[in-house]
């Protein structure tokens, strides 16, 4: 049986100057165990660990166990005594071996395994099935997002989202900036809070030539993200999220509703607008036939409330336009009738339009080609990423769970690959 083992191992887990001496059965950590033994191949000189020359062996450590994905249920070690090196110019090492790296305990082989499963269950899941722990699945992803990190193509960067997540509580924000082309859609980029020098960071790590490349930017209306863009990508054709610009429809309808709800309750009237929250802020599609029911009763009440819901309706339209000389008309009759009104909340979004016209404009030069409901998507998963790798705290472990979820990362060639 164990001549059949070593014959697997040999198939999948081949190394040039190494053989597989002995398969057996071992009670490691009160729990039976396949450990097998490594030994050098006669005459094969160790690696440096340094400058990866073969050099003459100096001796040889005590034996080192390096977990590998389990087989039939059983946990697998490799066992080996790593031998020390007698480099002529970088002294002396322990030797570079195939199957891990440095003092890793685990080999790259499950390293590769874990950060797969980590893509499917939440880490500590993954850390329970294999009988590991939440620190070495964290261990695994964090290699493999490095090598990926380091192996990707940025060469064909023409179309990017930029936004930002708010993580844990109070303002702490990550900036991430997504690769939107569509042959490649994916995480590029994450740095703490949303300042110019978040963003700037991002187009130097890039590098001026690949910068000059880039034809369309998908952001927010924040101000320090499109003084950058237009600094570091000015031949971009830079497209204002739509998502963003109704978002800001919706925070003044509720501002609204929130202050008619005061005033109405002050003055002792019945609050026609109770549990109306949804109703104004859902799209039409959205919501349930009984949803529908009752927002048509209360839109013939002349509120405050209905009369900036039926603004932002009406406003809708905006996106329907195919030339933006005929849009930017509709935009500009909607800002001005807006202003003549007494709605403060609403009239500030009029103002945020105008100053903005052109940046919001160039969604129809783009022929809506960028879509902001990919940067959501993809929002939406960096949530859900963030409550799978739950466990640290520290920016540096969100975003290596970030990178290995969202990044679509190239992962260390293996000679065999497990199906997860």
């Amino acid at each position: 049986e164990a001549m059949q083992i070593k014959t697997v191992l040999n198939e999948v887990e081949h190394f040039k100057s190494f053989v597989y001496k002995a398969v057996s059965l071992e009670v490691i950590n009160d729990r039976k165990t396949l450990v097998a033994d490594i030994k050098p191949r006669a005459n094969a000189k160790p690696e440096c660990s340094v400058c990866g020359k073969r050099v003459p062996g100096y001796d040889a450590q005590p034996s080192r166990l390096y977990e590998y994905p389990p087989l039939w249920g059983f946990q697998v070690f490799f066992r080996y005594s790593p031998r020390r090196v007698s480099c002529p110019v970088d002294g002396i090492h322990v030797e570079r071996v195939p199957w891990s790296e440095g003092k890793e305990q685990m080999t790259t082989t499950y390293k590769v395994f874990l950060s797969q499963w980590a893509k499917r269950l939440t880490w500590k899941e993954t850390a329970g099935i294999f009988k590991s722990s939440w620190d070495s699945v964290y261990r695994a992803v964090q290699f493999v997002v490095a090598y990926g990190l380091a192996n990707r193509d940025l060469e064909n960067v023409t179309e990017i989202g930029i936004d930002e997540i708010q993580v844990w509580s109070g303002h702490k924000y990550l900036t991430l900036v997504y690769q939107l082309d569509s042959h490649a859609k994916r995480l590029l980029w994450s740095g703490p809070e949303r300042k110019a020098k978040t963003l700037l960071k991002f187009f130097r790590e890039l590098g001026k030539e690949r910068c000059l490349r880039i034809k369309f930017v998908c952001s927010d209306m924040w101000a320090p993200y499109l003084k950058v863009i237009a600094k570091k990508a000015s031949q971009a054709l830079n497209i204002l999220d739509r998502f963003h610009i109704m978002k800001k429809f919706n925070e003044a309808i509720d501002q609204i509703r929130r202050e008619e709800v005061k005033k109405l309750k002050d003055e002792g009237a019945d609050n026609v607008l109770e549990k109306s929250r949804w109703l104004l802020l859902k799209r039409p599609e959205n919501l349930t036939e009984k949803q529908t029911v009752r927002l048509s009763q209360i839109v013939k009440i002349n509120l405050s409330s209905i009369k900036a819901y039926l603004m932002r309706e009406d406003f809708q339209r905006f996106w329907e336009y195919k030339y933006p000389a005929c849009a930017d008309k509709f935009l500009e009759n909607w800002i001005t009738r807006t202003l003549k009104t007494n709605l403060e909340p609403m009239k500030k979004v009029a103002k945020m339009l105008r100053n903005h016209k052109q940046l919001i404009l160039n969604w129809f030069k783009a022929d809506g080609r960028l879509s902001s409901g990919t940067v959501e998507g993809f929002n939406l998963k960096a949530k859900l990423t963030m409550r799978k790798a739950y466990g640290y705290k520290s920016l540096e472990c969100l975003q290596t769970a970030l990178y290995h979820t969202l990044g679509n990362l190239p992962e260390p060639i293996l000679t065999h690959r497990f199906c997860g």
